[in-house]
């Protein structure tokens, strides 16, 4: 297959199986020559903020010297995103032919009977199978979903496990509750290997981890929050002392000062494991990672700004920025998935925007342009619905005196950015 073909392939896979469970990967690993067992992993589960933590520890490791592979999910701009080698994006040509023989491999499973396989299952093969292939020293493995029946894990090797911080989302499928939806997440932990959690969590979350922990016995770390001091800085600047580390941090928010602070302590746990990792690997590391979406700064004057939080939590958090930047009256594009508690989000989000314009963002599961507008006409003055992104985007930078925030969902993130950055 070339490029288009292969892309063409695992799209067409289903998206969730009618019976998740990590065997599907297993056997389509086993298939390939388990190439995961040739690895070593830090995990990286949660609600939010996985992705952010893997693309900072991985920027850390490769600043150490390290050959690191970092898979994200979702991605945002390119499919290559999901498969990251020392923060370059795998080749076209080269990602053609590991999805080929990932192909090969599930219809030789088809073959045999077994025909359960999804989209994430070949996305997780294929990504393990290249990072086998190139030889990385570790891999930072962003879970998809939940943790325990997630594809990516199938891994063994686990030398860290993080969990970040933990909201209600995906209860239908993780559960209702801080402490069913923490023990799913905590199904990634493997005998012996260090947990970091989140410095910040529910407690219910927290007892919840700290008990699965020491299950598996597990050392647990939770950065400790008197040891972490926010800098004043210009807004959108993230300064932060993190036990001695002063920390540039290249994404906005508090939210994000956690995250730098869980990264510095996996890398912390590494060095114990016996990695090298020096003072200064850490803050280049974290200073020079980059992340598209994640209160994305795309324009000063007039201020852009680009998010993807898609569920309470991350509105909260974008909420929380914008009101530290002192920033009020904005302009609004916002587009919402069914099911993420578009209430709650718009809620959240209500103190900051005046004028919200409605988008329905490339996804079957969106929300329609009018029906969110009729939620957002409960917590916003002005709200009007789009026939499309580009018109909501024409539409709103003529009427963003205070400037352009586009949020609630990584799909709008992906649409937009291209469309803002031209």
């Amino acid at each position: 297959m070339d490029y288009e073909q292969a892309l063409e392939w695992v799209h067409s896979l289903p998206r969730l199986a009618a019976h998740p469970g990590v065997e599907n990967t297993r056997r389509l690993l086993e298939k390939l020559g388990n190439p995961e067992k040739s690895l070593r992993f830090v995990h990286v589960a949660g609600t939010n903020g996985k992705g952010s933590a893997t693309v900072m520890l991985a920027s850390v490791l490769h600043r150490a010297g390290y050959r690191v592979g970092a898979s994200v999910s979702p991605y945002v701009l390119e499919f290559r995103e999901r498969f990251l080698l020392d923060g370059e994006m795998i080749s076209r040509e080269t990602l053609a032919q590991i999805l080929t023989e990932v192909r090969a491999a599930a219809e030789g499973l088809r073959a045999e009977g077994w025909d359960s396989l999804v989209e994430f299952d070949a996305v997780t093969a294929a990504t393990l199978l290249w990072f086998a292939r190139e030889r990385c020293d570790i891999v930072c493995l962003e879970v998809g979903l939940g943790g325990r029946l997630d594809s990516t894990n199938a891994v063994e090797n686990t030398l860290v496990a993080c969990i970040m911080c933990i909201g209600r989302d995906h209860t239908e499928l993780l559960g209702d509750t801080y402490a069913a939806i923490a023990g799913e997440k905590c199904g990634i932990l493997k005998n012996n290997c260090t947990v970091i959690s989140y410095p910040a969590q529910p407690q219910e979350a927290m007892d919840e981890i700290t008990l699965r922990a020491a299950k598996a016995h597990c050392p647990l770390v939770a950065p400790d929050l008197q040891d972490l001091h926010i800098y004043k800085a210009p807004a959108f600047e993230n300064r932060v002392n993190y036990g001695g580390y002063d920390l540039v941090v290249p994404f906005p928010g508090v939210h994000q000062a956690y995250n730098a602070a869980v990264v510095v302590e996996a890398a912390l746990a590494l060095c114990e494991k016996g990695f090298d990792i020096s003072d200064e690997a850490i803050l280049g590391g974290i200073a020079g990672a980059r992340f598209p979406a994640r209160i994305e700064v795309l324009s000063r004057r007039p201020l852009v700004v680009l998010d993807g939080a898609h569920n309470p939590d991350g509105a909260r958090a974008l909420a929380a920025t914008l009101r530290g930047a002192g920033l009020s009256g904005l302009t609004a594009v916002i587009g919402i998935l069914d099911g993420k508690q578009p209430e709650e989000m718009l809620s959240a989000l209500a103190p900051c925007f005046a004028r919200v314009y409605t988008v329905r963002p490339d996804s079957p599961r969106a929300l329609s342009a009018e029906a969110l507008a009729a939620l957002a006409k409960r917590h916003f003055p002005q709200v009007t619905a789009c026939d499309s992104v580009e018109q909501a985007l024409r539409l709103a930078r003529g009427d963003a005196p205070e400037g352009l925030v586009v949020c609630g969902s990584l799909y709008l993130a992906a649409q937009a950015r291209g469309l803002l950055t031209k």
